[in-house]
């Protein structure tokens, strides 16, 4: 942990703020510049969550010893395959990489070998992984990070935003050096090994089942009518908002689809008597607002959604012990294990073993309970052999005693 009075705030970049790139003359002196350099080479995104539908990037930034910083706009350079083969034999330095890696494959840019700096403090137990808390409590700097939420998708893009930006990849590859060295002491440097070539090969989450279920205040609604309302109009702001490139929450709030759900309005002039429907995107949509609620209002019973329809995996945990006690002893008995090895091993519960992964083991524990079938089940869930290897034994142990109690 660095002293606060030693902390040096990171004001300028080394070779000050780099021109932003944005035409092929450009970005071919920039593949030049890089793949002339030599080591590892820090790379970040800015993107515009929050204010446009899309996950897309709208600034690329790279450094690399050798040949410093740059920035790319993506919106003029939207192909950095060139630059991709440039590196492909580089390691590529990421702070929470899974959240950078989709944007950055869409512009062809697919590291294949990764050090996360985010995950690589997990594993080590930093408390706070952000890259602002880690650049100061590793390397004694502070990075200004007020930019972090800024609509990225601005056109041109201010200054200060253009230093924020550089500044985020300036010591990321001197941060990923010190990472390094700790977990190579701790004995950690294979299972990050190990978690680093998992994100990279799982880029893509699977598409949700049902995803306007996830609607915040859904809760609220009890009634499988309401519900049919929330489908309808999150359905319909979902392509509105794609169409536009807006973010869905902009273009109408989650609470105005829970609160059109519960009263039922059916008049344009009961819709804006609903507060966030009063708002300039939603009401130039009104007319389509009143057709989708009318439409979940006019639909026959057997096209209704179920109130608490069965989703894919267990129940939630605080409904195990009244769906099933049984389950419910075993996932406590896990859970119990594998806090005390993440404690033992300095790290969060959920980095040693994935949380779906225990409540789906024991929801549905294997037939015969022992250290392999516990390790082949938690390899079917996407456990890592290092993950694997730590746990199976102790909570098959686990399990197992719960059956000699008796208590399974």
């Amino acid at each position: 942990m660095t002293d606060e009075t030693t902390i040096v705030p990171l004001l300028e970049p080394r070779e000050g703020i780099p021109p932003v790139i944005g035409d092929p003359a450009g970005l071919a002196e920039v593949v030049r510049a890089f793949s002339a350099g030599t080591g590892p080479v820090a790379v970040d995104a800015e993107r515009a969550s929050g204010y446009r539908y899309s996950g897309r990037a709208y600034l690329v930034q790279l450094r690399r010893a050798g040949a410093g910083s740059a920035l790319i706009d993506p919106i003029g350079c939207p192909d950095l395959s060139e630059l991709d083969a440039a590196l492909a034999d580089a390691e590529v330095v990421l702070h929470a990489a899974s959240q950078d890696l989709p944007c950055l494959a869409e512009l062809g840019f697919r590291p294949r070998r990764l050090f996360d700096t985010e995950l690589a403090g997990r594993l080590l137990g930093y408390e706070r992984v952000g890259l602002g808390m880690m650049v100061e409590n590793v390397l004694g700097f502070r990075l200004e990070k007020g930019h972090s939420a800024a609509d990225w998708s601005t056109r041109p893009l201010p200054e200060d935003w253009l230093r924020y930006a550089a500044l985020d990849v300036e010591v990321l590859v001197e941060l990923r050096d010190r990472l390094h060295e700790e977990l190579e002491a701790s004995g950690k440097l294979p299972w990050a090994h190990e978690e680093f070539a998992w994100v990279l090969a799982h880029r893509t989450p699977p598409p949700r089942s049902d995803p306007w279920r996830r609607t915040s205040g859904i809760h609220k609604v009890r009634s499988a009518r309401g519900l049919a309302v929330v489908r309808e109009l999150w359905t319909l702001r979902d392509s509105l908002a794609r169409e536009a490139d807006l973010a869905p929450g902009r273009m109408l709030p989650d609470s105005a689809i829970v609160a059109a759900a519960l009263e039922l309005p059916r008049t344009t002039k009961a819709l804006t008597e609903i507060a966030p429907f009063t708002g300039r995107s939603a009401r130039r949509h009104l007319r389509d607002w009143l057709a989708a609620v009318n439409t979940a209002r006019t639909l026959p019973e057997s096209r209704l959604p179920q109130p608490g329809a069965p989703g894919e995996g267990p129940p939630p945990a605080n409904r195990w012990m009244d769906r099933d006690p049984v389950a419910a002893r075993r996932l406590a008995a896990a859970r119990t294990v594998v806090a005390a090895l993440a404690d033992e091993h300095h790290m969060p519960t959920e980095n040693l073993l994935q949380p779906d992964a225990v409540r789906r083991l024991t929801w549905e524990p294997p037939p015969v309970i022992d250290d392999g079938t516990v390790a082949a089940r938690l390899r079917e869930l996407g456990a890592r052999e290092w993950q694997i290897a730590l746990t199976a034994h102790p909570v098959a142990r686990a399990l197992t005693r719960l059956e000699t109690k008796g208590e399974i």
